[in-house]
């Protein structure tokens, strides 16, 4: 006697172990990027150098409207071009420069101040305030969806 299974639970069984191969092997390729980017970090702690430079802009600026090298921009992925990225102006010694900055500190950063930051390449990795403390935003300030995704990043990272 053969037993008569509906169609619908057929579907859903079908659809559950897409899912789980899905979820599996996404789950093998975040650990596999989560271990190449500690290895990027490290690389780039290991070439930083401490600098002090006078911030003189920041802003979110798409690739094409940041004044980066075009040989950095011919690099970066098709994909990745129009994504806006947290540009930083400031005067480095005697010249004006156009460097990256993490986006965990971006917010941090103090306009028309000078700081001491670590830098690697282009890449602003970290900054302290040369002449005192460097004043975090108002904690009264509402705050929106992607501001709490960046202190969940920074309490995670410091971990």
């Amino acid at each position: 006697m053969l037993l008569a299974i509906p169609t619908v639970t057929i579907v859903l069984l079908v659809v559950t172990a897409i899912l789980l191969a899905i979820t599996i092997a996404l789950y093998f390729l975040g650990k596999k990027a989560q271990k190449r980017q500690d290895e990027q970090a490290e690389q780039m702690a290991a070439v930083s150098q401490n600098v002090s430079m006078l911030i003189i802009d920041k802003k979110y600026l798409r690739l094409k409207e940041s004044g980066l090298p075009e040989q950095m921009i011919d690099q970066v992925p098709w994909y990745s071009r129009r994504a806006k990225l947290p540009i930083v102006k400031a005067k480095v010694g005697p010249q004006i420069m156009t460097l990256i900055a993490d986006g965990a500190i971006f917010e941090d950063l103090p306009v028309k101040k000078e700081v001491k930051a670590k830098v690697s390449g282009i890449y602003i990795t970290s900054v302290s305030g040369l002449h005192g403390k460097i004043k975090k935003e108002e904690e009264g300030k509402k705050k929106g969806f992607r501001s709490w995704l960046l202190r969940k990043q920074k309490e995670y990272s410091g971990k």
